[in-house]
């Protein structure tokens, strides 16, 4: 005998995530009541992750449930806000309460490390997608935002770029790796870290912040455009994970370094500090400088020799890739 909508829901996930004081009114009725203090303003994000585009087919159900919460933490993280409440719309192709346990227990793991309650949602029948909605909380005019970057900053970026970019490829194409190797490259597509911590530890002293979901060159794109400045990007000081620079070797220079400024998926954050802040931004975040902000407008990549170096492209774009 099948589970109803309803029952699926309370089984599954009327209890995911923490139970918070502000939710004055959570998961059972037409929408849930939610409570924001005085001098404080919410950061909304929603994104959709569809089945063989935004996640292999042969994802387990638990690493899903980790990505579809991960990609938005990373946009709460971005902005400099702390994690509150999140909603899910999940479309089913049918019932399967193995794959239903695992998912719920991948999502509601991460959401209990930040403190998330489900507040709401929608399950319907239909391909495989997984819509998610978050909820921060920022105190009032301290949101971190992508047009305040300033010509002398320094830019950073957070952890290392170009694995899920990697291991998508070696997925394409298989590549001669080690089982280490591969296993670390698929957990970073996988079971991306949001860097709200960093982000929390950092407010006060960034100018202007991005997460990096579509490639370093289009979301640092995305920064001097809304901040009317350019930036030299230093290609050879860009974060490299060791699973990386041990499959470099069996890619040609130019793939590797269009893994690493444009194949995204990478979910670490990019931002922009003062010079005098680089000490604190490295204790608090372990972020590599990776270039600077500057007056005239562009995006110039420049090669440990001088030498400039022309992306062969800017980043993902769903309609255009």
């Amino acid at each position: 005998m099948g589970i109803s909508e309803f029952a699926l829901i309370r089984k599954y996930f009327a209890a995911l995530g923490c139970e918070r004081r502000d939710v004055s009114l959570g998961i059972g009725d037409d929408a849930a009541l939610l409570s924001i203090a005085a001098g404080e303003e919410l950061a909304v994000s929603l994104d959709t992750l569809v089945a063989g585009v935004h996640f292999p087919l042969d994802t387990p159900p638990d690493a899903i449930g980790h990505k579809a919460l991960a990609v938005g933490l990373s946009d709460l993280a971005a902005m400099g806000a702390i994690p509150a409440w999140l909603t899910l719309g999940l479309t089913l192709p049918g019932v399967d309460e193995a794959w239903l346990r695992a998912f719920s227990a991948g999502m509601g793991a991460l959401a209990r490390e930040h403190g998330l309650q489900l507040v709401g949602g929608d399950t319907t029948r239909g391909p495989l997608a997984v819509t998610v909605q978050v909820h921060g909380l920022v105190p009032s005019g301290q949101a971190l935002l992508r047009g305040a970057a300033k010509p002398g900053d320094h830019l950073f970026v957070t952890g290392t770029l170009g694995d899920a970019g990697l291991a998508l490829r070696a997925l394409e194409a298989p590549l001669p790796l080690d089982e280490g190797t591969a296993a670390a490259l698929r957990a970073r597509l996988d079971r991306p870290t949001p860097r709200v911590r960093e982000a929390l530890a950092l407010r006060g002293c960034i100018h202007a912040a991005i997460d990096v979901s579509d490639g370093l060159c289009a979301d640092l794109g995305h920064i001097l455009a809304m901040s009317g400045v350019g930036a030299t990007l230093w290609v050879d000081e860009l974060p490299l994970s060791a699973a990386f620079l041990a499959a470099r070797e069996m890619l040609a220079e130019g793939d590797w370094l269009d893994l690493a400024l444009a194949a995204g998926d990478d979910y670490e954050l990019c931002f922009t500090a003062a010079p005098e802040n680089d000490q604190r931004v490295r204790q608090c975040s372990g972020a590599r400088q990776v270039g600077v902000i500057e007056e005239r407008p562009g995006l110039r990549c420049l090669r440990a020799d001088g030498s400039h170096y022309q992306p062969p492209r800017q980043g993902y774009d769903h309609f255009e890739n």
